[in-house]
């Protein structure tokens, strides 16, 4: 059975970068998946004095607004960098948070999938045709935390 997720207050809306858990990457908390990955769009451009205000947003829906803001001028390399930025977030979400990566093991071998009706490239669209990225980074991270429990049993015996 494939799970869709979408709304934080749905249910898996944990999956969610709207979800309301923090994540401390280098050294700097932020208080959402979303706030960092907007933020990280304008590591080294012109407009980075941007990144602090992303930070201070008082919603992750606030944070994904300021992010999208079309006149402003991404890092070059965005393109390049936005799913392994995407990736290390989510990974840091659920090794920090105890109760929601016991809901993403709990679903097994399932397919995951972000029932966004607009995203084609982290979500499925509309019409169900788009990337995935994001359930595809949330699976991927599933198997990575399952390894590393198979790895800290085989050091605890």
């Amino acid at each position: 059975m494939t799970i869709y997720f979408y709304k934080v207050w749905q249910p898996y809306g944990c999956f969610s970068n709207f979800s309301p858990h923090g994540i401390q990457i280098r050294g700097t908390y932020w208080p959402t998946v979303e706030h960092y990955y907007q933020a990280q769009k304008f590591v080294g451009s012109v407009d980075a004095v941007i990144i602090p205000v992303i930070h201070a947003a008082p919603t992750p829906e606030a944070a994904a607004a300021l992010g999208r803001c079309c006149t402003r001028k991404l890092r070059q390399d965005w393109e390049l960098v936005k799913t392994q930025v995407m990736r290390e977030a989510v990974l840091q979400k659920f090794l920090t948070h105890t109760d929601i990566r016991e809901v993403l093991l709990f679903t097994g071998d399932e397919i995951l999938v972000e029932n966004s009706p607009t995203d084609y490239f982290w979500g499925c669209g509309a019409d169900q045709t788009g990337h995935n990225q994001l359930g595809k980074i949330l699976m991927n991270v599933r198997e990575q935390i399952r390894k590393l429990r198979t790895l800290s049993a085989i050091f605890e015996e």
